[in-house]
């Protein structure tokens, strides 16, 4: 069994361009849109993502909202699971089923997330693909700021299934 490969590289195109996926975010998840949030590299094995500290995104304590960083956390690696599920056949099934985060420094300008767990999202998709079973991807994403200082550290578990063909 394998992925389309023309597949991934439309997804990687499309979430690289940061109209097109700022776009995309403004039609199907408006908070991603109105954080600022941006991939800036998507390869087959790592993800970053881009999220600024600003009006909008702030807390009571001149620092970005942990729900916000825990948004653009989860985009690291959601952004590689759909580049790794888009069209494929059969169609994936893809659901959060466990999230921590840790913080340990307060982010006051734009925090940089990488997961860089992208083989092992695949290998999972793959796996799924083949047995037709559900699978657990533990994935984890560092946050940073501008100066390389962790400010972050979440981990999101995915469960993926493979659906059954109609």
């Amino acid at each position: 069994m394998q992925l389309d490969q023309s597949k991934i590289e439309y997804i990687q195109q499309n979430f690289k361009n940061s109209f097109k996926f700022r776009l995309m975010l403004f039609k199907v998840l408006p908070m991603g849109w109105l954080s600022g949030m941006k991939i800036s590299k998507l390869t087959n094995e790592q993800c970053d993502v881009t999220v600024p500290y600003k009006r909008w995104n702030k807390n009571p304590f001149k620092s970005t909202f942990w729900a916000v960083l825990g948004m653009a956390a989860e985009m690291t690696s959601g952004a590689m699971l759909i580049m790794y599920t888009h069209k494929q056949t059969p169609s994936i099934a893809m659901l959060v089923v466990e999230c921590k985060g840790q913080f340990s420094k307060k982010a006051t300008g734009i925090t940089t997330f990488s997961c860089k767990d992208g083989e092992m999202i695949k290998n999972a998709i793959l796996e799924t693909m083949k047995t037709k079973e559900p699978v657990l991807i533990p994935t984890t994403m560092i946050g940073v700021n501008k100066e390389g200082e962790e400010v972050a550290r979440y981990s999101f578990t995915w469960s993926v299934k493979a659906r059954s063909q109609k």
